[in-house]
């Protein structure tokens, strides 16, 4: 059995009908946050669960919690917005925070990550929205495949 995570941040009111579709094919969504109307999650709707944290804009969506931890087959991520983290949040300080983590989620610079050079991996689903999203709106979708086999696949739209 395959279980399908989908990740999106920093949708800032709008988010693509790309990762829309994307994402709603998946078990678990996962948004990091700077998600500024509520009412855009409304789109979002996963086999299972929804999980939403606060950004550095959602101070006014006071029901979300700042961190979140997912237990998955084959460890722990973790999500929060990064923004506590530096301006450009260290990889580094993210790890240290949550050692025992396999991933740690994090949004704010709206640019897609996946390092996975050391443990635990840190990844970035980049803008999912309109603002600044580099490129075309992102995502990430996680296949846990089996306990220890955790795929990454990056997503772009235009």
């Amino acid at each position: 059995m395959i279980t399908k995570i989908g990740i999106l941040s920093d949708t800032h009111g709008f988010i693509h009908p790309g990762v829309v579709k994307t994402v709603n094919q998946c078990d678990i969504v996962i948004h990091a946050g700077d998600i500024i109307d509520e009412q855009t999650m409304q789109a979002l709707k996963p086999n299972k669960k929804l999980i939403a944290i606060q950004g550095n804009n959602d101070y006014h969506i006071n029901h979300l919690k700042e961190i979140e931890e997912v237990e998955l087959p084959g460890g722990k991520l973790v999500i929060e917005h990064g923004h506590k983290h530096g301006r450009s949040p260290s990889h580094d300080s993210l790890r240290s925070a949550y050692p025992d983590a396999k991933a740690i989620v994090y949004g704010h610079t709206h640019k897609q990550v996946i390092d996975k050079d050391s443990t635990p991996w840190v990844i970035n689903p980049g803008a999912a929205g309109k603002i600044r999203n580099h490129g075309g709106a992102k995502c990430l979708v996680i296949k846990i495949k089996a306990q220890q086999k955790w795929d990454i696949v990056p997503h772009i739209f235009d």
